[in-house]
C-alpha cells in the first residue's frame, strides 16, 4: 500500500558532503513528492541529477522566504506535497526553514521529518569534548557589537558549545574566543565527510596564531569547552587593568593590552578596557 503524500511538508536531510549519505528513504521522499523547496536550486540540482531525480524546484531563502512561503503553503493546501531542504545537512536549522514550519503549523499542515546528516552533531561525536550537554549557537553575527555580546553572554555556559564559521571569518572568530574565554579546549571540524575532512583538536590560545598566515579554507565547525567549576578569574579587575596599563606602558595599543590581558587574566576585554579609558 502506498502511503498518501498530499498536504505534507516533508523535512529532509541531505548530505553535507558526501552524497553516499543520502538515506534511501530521502532519496525516495524526494521523488514522490510533487515539488522541492531548496535553499539553492543550482546546488539541489547536482544532488537530484545525481540520483536521477526529476521534480519541479522553488527557490526558497532568507530573502524570499515569506512571499514564498505563502505560495508553497497554498499549494500545499491544494493538495500537492512539498520536501524542503538546505544546500547541506539538516533544514530549518540555523536556517529560513524554520519560518516555514510555524506557516505550516498556523495552516494545519502537517511535517514530517526525514532524518539526515547534520554537520553540528557530527563534529561534536569527534571532538574529544563533553557531549553529554552542548548548545547549538550557530553563526556569530558580523556586527562587532552583537558578536561581543553574543559571545559575552556565554561566559559562564558549562555546556560544550558549537559554532559555524565561514573560512573567510574564521580567523577573527578564532580571536575573539580567546580573548572572550582565554585558553580552552577547542576542536575544528573542517570539510566534514569530504575528501580533505580534517579534525584540530587544540586550544582557543594556539588556534588563535596558528592559521593567520595560512587560513583554514572549506566548511568549518568550532566546537568550544565549556566553562568548569575551577575556571575561575587568574586576576582581580584592577590587577587586570595594571597588566594592561604595562602593556601600554610598553608600547601596545589599548585595545590589544585589553585583549591580552582579559587572556591572562580571565577577566573581560570590555570591562578592562573601559577602566583604561
Amino acid at each position: 500500500m502506498t502511503m498518501d503524500k498530499e498536504n505534507i511538508l516533508y523535512v529532509v536531510g541531505t548530505p553535507i558532503g558526501n552524497m553516499g549519505d543520502l538515506s534511501p528513504r530521502a532519496a525516495e521522499t524526494l521523488r514522490s513528492v510533487d515539488f522541492i523547496a531548496a535553499e539553492d536550486t543550482r546546488v539541489t540540482v547536482k544532488l537530484l541529477n545525481h540520483f536521477d531525480i526529476k521534480k519541479p524546484m522553488v527557490s526558497y531563502f532568507e530573502h524570499n522566504k515569506h512571499d514564498k512561503g505563502v505560495k508553497i503553503i497554498d499549494r500545499i493546501l491544494a493538495g500537492e506535497s512539498c520536501a524542503i531542504v538546505t544546500d547541506a545537512g539538516m533544514p530549518c536549522i540555523s536556517d529560513p526553514g524554520e519560518d516555514l514550519i510555524r506557516q505550516c503549523e498556523e495552516a494545519g499542515i502537517r511535517t514530517v521529518v526525514v532524518p539526515g546528516p547534520s554537520a553540528a552533531v557530527s563534529a561534536l561525536a569527534v571532538s574529544g569534548l563533553e557531549t553529554g550537554r552542548f548548545t547549538f549557537e550557530g553563526f556569530l553575527s558580523v556586527n562587532k557589537k552583537s558578536r561581543s555580546e553574543h559571545l559575552e553572554s556565554l561566559l559562564d555556559e558549562r555546556r560544550t558549545m558549537i559554532f559555524y564559521e565561514a573560512p573567510h571569518k574564521l580567523n577573527n572568530t578564532l580571536q575573539d574566543l580567546y580573548s572572550t574565554f582565554g585558553d580552552r579546549r577547542l576542536t575544528i571540524a573542517r570539510e566534514l565527510t569530504k575528501v580533505h575532512e580534517e579534525i584540530i583538536r587544540t586550544t582557543t590560545e594556539a588556534a588563535a596564531t596558528a592559521y593567520l598566515d595560512e587560513p583554514l579554507k572549506g566548511e568549518i565547525v568550532l566546537i568550544l569547552e565549556g566553562k568548569k567549576s575551577e575556571d575561575k578569574p587568574k586576576m582581580t579587575l584592577e590587577e587586570a587593568v595594571a597588566c594592561a596599563q604595562r602593556l601600554i606602558d610598553g608600547g601596545m595599543r589599548p585595545t590589544d593590552a585589553a585583549k591580552e590581558a582579559a587572556a591572562m587574566s580571565g577577566m573581560k576585554k570590555n570591562e578592562i578596557y573601559r577602566k583604561l579609558v
